[in-house]
């Protein structure tokens, strides 16, 4: 049975502004932080020997000198662990899914629905593709399931956009 404490209540871009991005990649943010505060899975893998708060947890996100920074709290903002995964591995998904992103505003512009189609399925495709890459880039640290990672993945991309 899965921990029903071992989740995120609160999510949080660190330095957040609604300044420069697009209404596609704001509605996508809101989208998933309200997704993600629905529903989520994220457990904390302690190291051996080490005891962490089961959760729930707040989660700030932030990328620094070119990392993603996870910074997990307990809900009373108590650090309880903050980790950085390198952003390298995602570049070229975060890139082709601003490629997408921008294709996908031209054909809403155009009125092109078998072209909105298309686009929504390789955006579907490259964030199963970015979220499994989340997935192995947390192993040993957090455990999330897949839609978890989805989410995750689109503010990955948003944070990325405000580089």
């Amino acid at each position: 049975m899965p921990d029903r404490s071992a989740h995120l209540a609160r999510i949080e871009l660190a330095g957040e502004s609604l300044t420069g991005l697009s209404p596609l990649q704001e509605m996508d943010r809101r989208q998933a932080v309200a997704d993600l505060e629905l529903e989520n899975h994220f457990q904390l893998i302690p190291a051996p020997g080490v005891a962490l708060p089961p959760g729930p947890y707040a989660l700030r996100l932030s990328v620094q000198e070119g990392r993603l920074v996870l910074d997990v709290r307990e809900l009373n903002e108590q650090r309880v662990i903050l980790f950085g995964l390198a952003l390298g591995p995602f570049r070229r998904l975060i890139k082709d899914y601003q490629m997408l992103v921008d294709s996908y505003v031209t054909a809403v512009e155009e009125g092109r629905e078998a072209r909105i189609q298309a686009i929504d399925m390789g955006r579907r495709g490259l964030h199963n593709e970015g979220a499994g890459l989340l997935i192995r880039r947390l192993e040993g640290k957090v455990a999330i399931d897949l839609e978890t990672a989805r989410r995750l993945f689109t503010l990955v991309c948003v944070l990325h956009q405000r580089i």
